[in-house]
C-alpha cells in the first residue's frame, strides 16, 4: 500500500503540474495527452511484469500508483460533457474516439517495446 500511495501522490502531482503547463481554452489537450502517455507507460510496465523483468512492488508503484494518479478518466468524462453542453460535437467525437484509439495504440506500443 505504501508503494501505491507514494506512486499515486507522484502521479497526481505530475498530472496537476502538466495541466498547468499545457493550457488550452479550446480543446482538452492536457487530459488527452496525460491519458495517452499513461496508457503507453502502462503497456510498457505490464509487458515487463508479464516477462518477470520487474518486481511486483515496482509494478504496483508505477502501474497502479503513478499511472493511476497521473491519468484521469473522471476529467476525461467531464470534459466530454462540457463539449456536448457547448454543442461542439466535432470536438467531442475527436476527443472521445481519438483518446480511445490513441490510448489503445499507446498501450500496445508500450507492451511491444517491453517485449
Amino acid at each position: 500500500m505504501i508503494w501505491v500511495g507514494l506512486g499515486g501522490m507522484l502521479g497526481a502531482v505530475s498530472r496537476y503540474l502538466f495541466g498547468l503547463f499545457i493550457k488550452s481554452e479550446t480543446f482538452p489537450y492536457a487530459t488527452g495527452v496525460v491519458n495517452i502517455f499513461g496508457a503507453l507507460v502502462m503497456g510498457f510496465i505490464m509487458g515487463l511484469a508479464i516477462k518477470g523483468q520487474i518486481s511486483p512492488s515496482l509494478r504496483l508503484f508505477v502501474a497502479t500508483g503513478i499511472c493511476g494518479g497521473f491519468t484521469t478518466f473522471s476529467a476525461f468524462a467531464w470534459e466530454n460533457l462540457e463539449l456536448l453542453q457547448q454543442q461542439r460535437y466535432g470536438s467531442f467525437l475527436a476527443y472521445t474516439f481519438g483518446t480511445l484509439a490513441l490510448g489503445l495504440a499507446a498501450t500496445a506500443i508500450g507492451y511491444l517495446l517491453a517485449k
